[in-house]
């Protein structure tokens, strides 16, 4: 990874700290009521870096909320005067001592960005107020090197896979502006978080401390170098993965440029991480990787030891220049510059010379499971939305584990799941047949008469036995030829969560 950042900054005062956090309390400086101030749609705008719809929707309000809004969610200078207004307990004065505003004449200037972020959670709904540097946006030009990203995408999409269990001991890797910490924190008796930059570090340190999240400590460097010797229940990490060229002419972003060539990053976390898991441990990431000789699902079931269980979805998959032009533009570069080309041909070449097809990026899952089962070894293509995949890869974890002992005696089909039928014109028979999944992974899958006649009968009273020797009286077959084909794929709909069994109903 690029070069360890400056020492940390001091710890900020914790009567600032405070302060700000009722100022924010006390202007209702969250979500729902900010989205309500200046409207859906401009609301929307805002997540596409189109900012004037909310502007024109808060033209002439001066009051606390939509004072706020522009100075923190915007990153605009405003009236000192109204910032104090609006800060009552903090001041301008205090911002400055934060770190957070200069001042220019009449005016205050942001020098971070604070927006509230909601969450959902297996404990409820929630909210935080999350600092990070000011963005492209706010600044006017391209990021900087070691620019803080607030809560993006990525961090979204890792925190719906994060597996919603209870833990003694966790580590985020990479934390960032620490959102992943705080989520994990909710569930987790200590949280280990660190980071090769200072600066964010400090960012994610202040975060937890404004939302008074107190079960987190902070440890600079890189990868799993702060916990040499540690082991962990829990391990999550959204790793700055983005496959960037080492040439000059290319910026190298802290936030997702780990400074390794190609998608070498990902696979030291995966080689690396089994000596840091402890028994039934599990470690979650996002990452890519590149398609060269072999297919990049198979490069990376290479790296992983034979004795971890491991899932790995990949959700898309780029070409070299569908790859190369999203993270050129994702740094603020865009077409109309000079340096857009220079750019772009570094990032081609640097595939080329590796004779790169692809680039997939998903998600990990390694377990260091029980002593003595047969691992798990999933590798798959999963392109539809998606329904709290937390809970469907827990459940798909807990179905293989139950599966080792043999297909369970009673199965219940999941509430979720529904049955399409599709008949030609004039036919009483199906044609098509399928079981669809309306949470979790939302899948569809095609099935016969026979096993959409097994799952259309689990429904707890009758046992797999029974149900199977019934279909096989009714289809006029050999009970063991029946038995011998509905049995993988019985056991492959207990594993995608289609049936469950019996004694997991109560979980629903």
């Amino acid at each position: 990874m690029t070069a360890v950042s400056d020492a940390l900054p001091p710890t900020p005062d914790p009567s600032l700290v405070a302060a700000l956090s009722a100022d924010l309390d006390a202007a209702d400086f969250r979500s729902e009521p900010l989205r309500q101030l200046w409207g859906e749609e401009a609301d929307d705008a805002i997540a596409r870096g189109v900012r004037e719809p909310l502007l024109r929707a808060i033209h002439g309000d001066d009051g606390a909320l939509a004072t706020l809004g522009r100075f923190f969610v915007l990153g605009m200078p405003q009236p000192s005067a109204l910032v104090a207004a609006a800060l009552p307990r903090l001041g301008v004065d205090g911002l400055v001592g934060l770190g957070f505003a200069t001042i220019s004449g009449a005016d205050a200037a942001p020098s971070v960005l604070l927006h509230p972020q909601s969450f959902v959670d297996a404990d409820g709904v929630g909210e935080w107020w999350i600092a990070s540097d000011l963005d492209e946006l706010a600044l006017g030009t391209a990021l900087p090197p070691d620019h803080v990203l607030g809560v993006g995408g990525a961090s979204r999409t890792l925190a719906e896979l994060i597996i919603p269990n209870p833990v003694a001991r966790a580590l985020d890797l990479g934390t960032g502006c620490g959102i992943q910490a705080l989520l994990v924190a909710r569930h987790a008796g200590e949280v280990v978080a660190t980071d090769i930059s200072a600066r964010a570090l400090a960012f994610a340190e202040f975060n937890a401390r404004l939302n008074g999240v107190n079960n987190i400590t902070f440890r600079q460097g890189s990868m799993f170098e702060p916990v040499a010797g540690e082991a962990f229940d829990l391990i999550v990490s959204n790793p700055p993965f983005v496959i960037t060229p080492r040439v000059d002419g290319v910026t190298e972003y802290e936030y997702r440029d780990g400074g390794l060539i190609g998608d070498a990053l990902v696979e030291q976390f995966v080689r690396e991480v089994p000596a840091h898991l402890k028994p039934g441990g599990v470690a979650q990431l996002l990452g890519n990787w590149e398609s060269r000789a072999a297919a990049g699902l198979e490069r990376v079931e290479s790296w992983v030891h034979d004795t971890l269980d491991v899932w790995v979805v990949e959700r898309e998959e780029l070409t070299p220049l569908s790859y190369a032009e999203l993270w050129i533009r994702d740094g603020g570069t865009t077409p109309r510059e000079a340096a857009f080309g220079r750019m772009l041909e570094a990032w081609l070449d640097d595939f080329s010379a590796r004779g790169v097809t692809a680039i997939g990026f998903g998600y990990v899952l390694l377990r260091r499971g029980p002593v003595g089962h047969e691992p798990l070894r999933r590798f798959e293509k999963v392109a539809q939305p998606l329904s709290a995949p937390g809970r469907a890869l827990r459940d798909g974890l807990t179905a293989h584990d139950v599966l080792g002992d043999g297909v369970p005696m009673t199965l219940v089909t999941a509430p979720d799941v529904t049955e399409a039928r599709h008949f030609m014109p004039g036919n009483d028979d199906p044609s098509v047949i399928e079981l669809r999944q309306g949470g979790g992974f939302g899948r569809t899958v095609l099935v016969d008469p026979a096993l959409a006649g097994f799952v259309g009968a689990c429904d707890g009273e009758l046992t797999v036995t029974q149900i199977v020797a019934a279909l096989a009286d009714l289809f006029e077959v050999p009970l063991v030829a029946l038995w011998q084909d509905l049995e993988p794929r019985i056991r492959q709909l207990v594993l995608d969560g289609f049936l469950v069994p019996d004694s997991e109903r109560a979980r629903e």
